[in-house]
Order: C-alpha cells, then sequence, then structure tokens
C-alpha cells in the first residue's frame, strides 16, 4: 500500500510540473552516472473521470522498470518517464508536445486516447522531427497521412478495423440489418462515420441515418429517437464514457421495448463506465469492442503486469482493472520503443524513427510481432486482435463468446 501511495503522488507531483521539467537541463548526476533516456507521455490526466491515461501510464511505467532491471537501454542508460497533463485538449496538447521536445534525450512522446489530440500533433511532429506513439487513438488519420517519412506509429485499434467487428456483430448477435450511427461531431467521429459506410456498403447492411452530438451535450434522447423512428434496429455508438453513460441512462429510462441494443466503439471505457452508469446499464443491451483482456490471461507477461499492478497501484486483480487496453497497448509499445533505442544505438530521433521499422520479431503481451512496423504499414495491431466485450455485474469488462464470420 505505502508503494502505490507513493507512486501516486510521484504522478501528480510529475504531472503538475511539465511545464516545469521541461525548463530544467537535466537531473544532477553524481560521477559515473549515466543521463536518462527520456520518454514523454502527454495525456488526458486532468479529464474528469479519466482512466485512460492512468491505464496508459501504468503500462509504460511497468514496461520502463522492467527495461530499467534489466540494465537499461544504450548500455546501461535508464528510461525514465516525463509525463504532462493536456486535460483532453489539443491546444493544450501541441503546447506540451513542443515543450516536451525541447528536452535533451528525448527520444518521442505517447498520446492516449483522444484521437483529435494526436492528429493535432501530426503537423508539429514532422516538422520537429519528433516521433509520437498512439496507444489507444484509434482514427485512421493518425498513421494514414501524406507526412513522409512518417513518425507517427500505433498499437492500438484502428477506426477502419472496428466498424467491420461493430457492424458484423449488430448482424450476427443482434439480428439487426438495419443500423443507426450515433457520432460525435469531432475527428475522431468522422474517421468512424467513413469507415463504417464502407464496411456497411460491404456488408449489405443499411444505415437508416446517422445523427451528431458535441461533447458537453446533456442529452442525446433526441438523436437516438430520430435513429429508432428511422427504423434501427440497433444503435451503433462512438462516445467517449461522458456522453455513453448520458445515453444509457436515458435509454434505461425508456419502455422496455423502445430499448434498442447499444454496439459501443471503445471511447467508453476510458473511465469508469460501469459506475458511472450504476444500474441503467442493466437494463441496456450494451456491448463494447475491446484488443485484449486480462482476465484469465495466463501468459507470464500478463502474470508479471498483473502482479505490478497490485504492488504498485493496489489493483487487486484483473476484474478490478479499468481501462485494460490502455495498460496493455502501453505495456508493448514501451518494450519496441526501447528496443528501437538500442537498435538505434543513441537517442537521435531520426535514427530511432528508422529503428522502429526494421525491428526484429518481438514476443509480446498481445501477440507475438513478427515485424511490429515497416516503412509502409505503422500500425502493430491487426483487425485480428477486434473482439466483443461486455460489463459483467462487478463491472469488469468480459469477452462475448462469438464467432466472427
Amino acid at each position: 500500500m505505502m508503494a502505490s501511495t507513493a507512486r501516486r503522488e510521484a504522478l501528480q507531483r510529475m504531472v503538475g510540473l511539465c511545464l516545469l521539467l521541461a525548463l530544467l537541463p537535466g537531473h544532477a548526476l553524481t560521477a559515473g552516472d549515466k543521463p536518462p533516456v527520456l520518454i514523454g507521455l502527454d495525456a488526458e490526466f486532468g479529464h474528469k473521470g479519466s482512466t485512460s491515461a492512468q491505464a496508459v501510464m501504468q503500462g509504460m511505467q511497468i514496461a520502463v522498470d522492467e527495461i530499467n532491471l534489466a540494465g537499461g537501454v544504450l548500455e546501461g542508460r535508464k528510461l525514465e518517464l516525463v509525463i504532462c497533463d493536456n486535460q483532453s485538449i489539443p491546444a493544450i496538447a501541441v503546447d506540451n508536445l513542443r515543450v516536451l521536445a525541447d528536452r535533451t534525450d528525448l527520444v518521442g512522446v505517447f498520446g492516449a486516447k483522444f484521437s483529435p489530440v494526436v492528429l493535432e500533433w501530426l503537423p508539429v511532429a514532422h516538422e520537429l522531427n519528433l516521433p509520437i506513439f498512439a496507444p489507444w487513438s484509434a482514427a485512421d488519420g493518425i498513421t494514414d497521412h501524406h507526412y513522409h517519412p512518417s513518425y507517427s506509429f500505433r498499437l492500438s485499434l484502428k477506426d477502419s478495423w472496428a466498424a467491420p467487428v461493430l457492424l458484423r456483430f449488430a448482424l450476427a448477435e443482434r439480428q439487426a440489418r438495419r443500423v443507426g450511427l450515433l457520432l460525435p461531431n469531432t475527428s475522431w467521429g468522422r474517421s468512424n462515420l467513413a469507415a463504417l459506410r464502407r464496411e456497411a456498403r460491404h456488408l449489405g447492411i443499411t444505415l437508416v441515418g446517422e445523427r451528431s452530438y458535441n461533447w458537453g451535450d446533456n442529452s442525446l434522447l433526441e438523436q437516438y429517437q430520430d435513429l429508432r423512428s428511422m427504423g434501427a434496429e440497433a444503435i451503433i455508438l462512438i462516445a467517449n464514457e461522458v456522453e455513453g453513460t448520458i445515453l444509457v441512462k436515458e435509454v434505461a429510462a425508456l419502455p422496455k421495448k423502445q430499448r434498442l441494443p447499444i454496439i459501443s466503439h471503445w471511447g467508453v471505457t476510458g473511465g469508469n463506465f460501469a459506475l458511472l452508469t450504476g444500474e441503467a446499464l442493466k437494463q441496456v443491451d450494451f456491448s463494447v469492442i475491446q484488443t485484449y483482456s486480462f482476465i484469465d490471461a495466463a501468459s507470464p507477461a500478463a502474470k508479471r503486469i498483473l502482479a505490478a499492478l497490485k504492488a504498485n497501484y493496489s489493483i487487486e486483480n484483473a476484474r478490478k482493472l479499468q481501462s485494460p487496453v490502455g495498460v496493455a497497448h502501453a505495456y508493448d509499445l514501451t518494450h519496441l520503443v526501447a528496443r528501437a533505442i538500442n537498435k538505434a544505438g543513441s537517442t537521435d530521433r531520426r535514427k530511432i524513427r528508422d529503428a522502429l521499422e526494421q525491428l526484429e520479431p518481438y514476443d509480446g503481451l498481445i501477440q507475438h510481432y513478427a515485424q511490429p512496423f515497416t516503412p509502409q504499414r505503422h500500425d502493430a495491431l491487426s483487425p485480428k486482435q477486434a473482439f466483443m466485450a461486455r460489463y459483467d455485474e462487478d463491472g469488469a469488462l468480459v469477452r462475448i463468446p462469438w464467432s466472427q464470420p
């Protein structure tokens, strides 16, 4: 308990000192010490109810601790995280990115959940030749863009991979051939809209309509009822936990015959969705896409990570873990970055970018990576990792048994 309390207090100090840290010349080193190699994390710690930023930080820190215990990188230099809070606001994130880029020996910056943040980073990262890493955000444009050579790397779901899973699940498991789309008026919403339109045509599913909302709206019922009146047999929801909670509570309050199945992208899992929705969630047929579950995972890596989560963050077991994909993706991606640093033989960001495209096979937590990235592909995962899950009685995300057609 003392260790986890100290870790939380250290995180609070690091987040609050982001701008100050960037102004410092470096850590005071004793004789014989080698300067640390820095990895940035700029995430939505200040976003009310967020568990996504914390999950990414936990996965990164567990990986960093393992790497340092094994000798660090570049023949004995320790890895160290520099953490900033962008509050989920792209303008703040861009400022933070520039601040982090000024740090000597900082090799790249991780983002977290919000695609609009990482999309706003793209021109700045390529102007600065700064590698940026996406362990959660799913918008296609994060890796599908015109910048060359590309400095963006992702180990996460992609919207164009999520769309077929969401629609096939609607068709095969909810017998819905007429689907309504409820999306945010953001770049993430538009990324999903394009992908869902393409895939619906391919599957022969009718999209009866699309309705958008703005972050901060206090009701989604009008948009939901519009889609239902158009003949929707299920709703595909693109949302984060705040708006997802609003919709679930509003749908739960409707007569039972008006409650359509809700098939959701994973933004809702970036907060304590089960707690926020409470009893309402039990009244709604709600499912959500995922890429990894620690529940019943038996690999040595999964056991190590769960033990570290318990020791350092007082997370008792896999069923208590919030935002599991954030932990899993960030853990594997941090290990890949460390391998790229060693392959590059320096903290030169251009060399590290090149090394990421030439990494050797790696047995990670999520999968075996035969070649994590290539010059043509900066996405380390593939559609085969995606599955559908539901919230169990205790709030744990559990896999829905389903064989994709």
